[in-house]
Order: C-alpha cells, then structure tokens, then sequence
C-alpha cells in the first residue's frame, strides 16, 4: 500500500524547532540511491523530516533533463515514507543556486533547523557552487558517502578548508542540533547506480 507524505507539496507545512534535511538535485531519474541515503540521513543526522528538492534545472551541467512534471512524479513514486516530502520549492522561488534557496527557506520557516545533505561526489567540486562558503557558515551540512567518491571527497578544498568544523561519524546524531559551520561525513551502504547509467541504458528519456 502507498503511503503517502503530508509534505509531498511545493510549500509544506514545517513548525519550528523541527530539523529538517534537504535534498536537493535534478532526480533525473530518481532512483534506489537517493532512497537509500535518505533513509540513512533521515535515522543518523537526528532529522525529524526531510525533503526532495526537485531542482528546474542544474546550472552546473548543459544538458537539459526532463520536466519538472515527469521528474516530481517519478519522485513521488520512488520515495513513499512519511516523514520524507517531495517539493518543487525552487521552481516556485524562482531560485538556481543552492544559497538563494536556503535564503528564502530560512526566512519563510523561521525556528526551523535545516541540513543541507548531499552526495560525496557533490563535495569534491562543492567549493564551484555559487557562495559555497555561505551554505556552509549558515547551515550544517550532512555529506554521505557514495561508491568510488571517499577519498576525493575528504581531500577536496572545501574539506580541508572547513575541516576544523567536521563532526566524526560518531557523533553523526548531533549534526542537525549543531550551530554553523559544522559538517559530517557518513559512510553508509549505497546502491551503486546512478541517474546517468540509468538514462545511458536508455530507461529514461527528457521526453
């Protein structure tokens, strides 16, 4: 039976003193990786909610993905828990860049603790996003290991430059409580596959 979360909605309803990760990407297909790690973030970051932020479109990469529509719906169907949401925020903000996004989410939510969760292989070119070190100096941030990333991950700029304000793994649990800067590294089990070889076998198209 499908369950169905409260926070499946562009604007959903957060109280304050909630912890809530956000998730941002294209989920050009979502898959069973980005279910993975969110259950992960979800148990060991001590988040209350979590949220898909289904982006328009990444500034990083040229090539176009498929709706907004068809992308929110695939979303939908693949991640079915609860205390997970799927929001198409940024489409509605007007925001590209992750900074703009935590802006208006901090303003509109006040009393609300937001973590900002993504993949290792996002934190090895995390200091070419745009006020990279903003996102850093205003929310924790949750980095959770993926298949073939670790090492690149942990020797990139923005981990060294910020590691004086890593958390250890151990003490994953107090991230979303922790005041900025703070970031963690989790080393969790992954499903390795990701959204380019599922649109190289052809399982998905931009139709």
């Amino acid at each position: 039976m499908r369950i169905k979360s409260p926070m499946t909605c562009g604007y959903p309803y957060l109280r304050p003193g909630m912890s809530v990760g956000l998730l941002g990407g294209s989920f050009d297909p979502p898959h069973r990786g980005h279910v993975e790690i969110s259950l992960a973030a979800l148990k060991r970051f001590g988040l209350d909610r979590m949220l898909w932020l289904v982006t328009p479109g990444n500034p990083l990469k040229s090539r176009a993905p498929a709706t907004l529509e068809r992308r929110m719906q695939a979303a939908r169907d693949m991640m079915q828990h609860p205390r997970i949401g799927i929001s198409d925020i940024e489409a509605r903000l007007g925001t590209r860049y992750t900074a703009e996004t935590l802006r208006h989410l901090r303003a509109r939510y006040p009393g609300v603790r937001f973590v900002w969760l993504m993949g290792a292989d996002n934190l090895t070119h995390f200091h070419h996003w745009k006020d990279w070190r903003e996102i850093l100096n205003t929310v924790p941030v949750g980095v959770l290991a993926r298949p073939g990333d670790r090492i690149s991950a942990r020797l990139s700029p923005a981990a060294r430059i910020y590691g004086q304000y890593r958390l250890k793994s151990s003490e994953s649990h107090l991230l979303a409580q922790a005041k900025a800067p703070a970031w963690c590294f989790l080393n969790v089990p992954m499903v390795e596959t990701s959204s380019t070889e599922i649109r190289a076998r052809g399982d998905w198209s931009a139709a």
